[in-house]
């Protein structure tokens, strides 16, 4: 991967992802989601599959993080997947991630993973997470 371009309709939407994260708003991340979208989080083996779980997810992750901040983006060669580095707080823990998005061909979301550094930091964002989510995520893991 490296700076290359995306198509213009991942494009589109990746702007449309910043422009949500800047504003703090995720209500539109629907309209950016396949129907059958996943979303891998750093905590779980298993990942989280269709667009109602995914948007759920992404909108509670966006009120945990504090200072979030992306640094860099990165296109893969066919121009349908984008890994950004980002760094955030916590609960007071700094902590730095990337999120590898993948793309359809109609610029809709089909893959969200994250990984975050470090351990500590990924402690409290697992907690945290799961101490809004965990009823909902267990009623919804493995349902497509």
């Amino acid at each position: 991967m490296n700076d290359l371009i995306l198509q213009p309709k991942a494009a589109a939407s990746l702007q449309r992802w910043h422009d949500m994260i800047e504003q703090m708003d995720v209500t539109p991340l629907p309209e950016l989601l396949h129907p059958e979208a996943v979303f891998r989080s750093p905590m779980a083996h298993s990942p989280y599959p269709g667009a109602p779980v995914v948007a759920t997810i992404l909108g509670t992750v966006i009120q945990v993080f504090e200072d979030f901040t992306y640094h860099r983006q990165l296109a893969s060669a066919d121009g349908l997947s984008v890994v950004l580095e980002f760094s955030a707080n916590v609960k007071g823990k700094q902590l730095k991630g990337i999120d590898l998005i993948r793309f359809d061909e109609q610029g809709r979301i089909v893959d969200f993973e994250v990984m975050v550094r470090p351990m500590s930091g990924l402690q409290v964002l697992g907690e945290e997470m799961g101490r809004r989510l965990a009823p909902y995520l267990a009623a919804h893991k493995g349902k497509a």
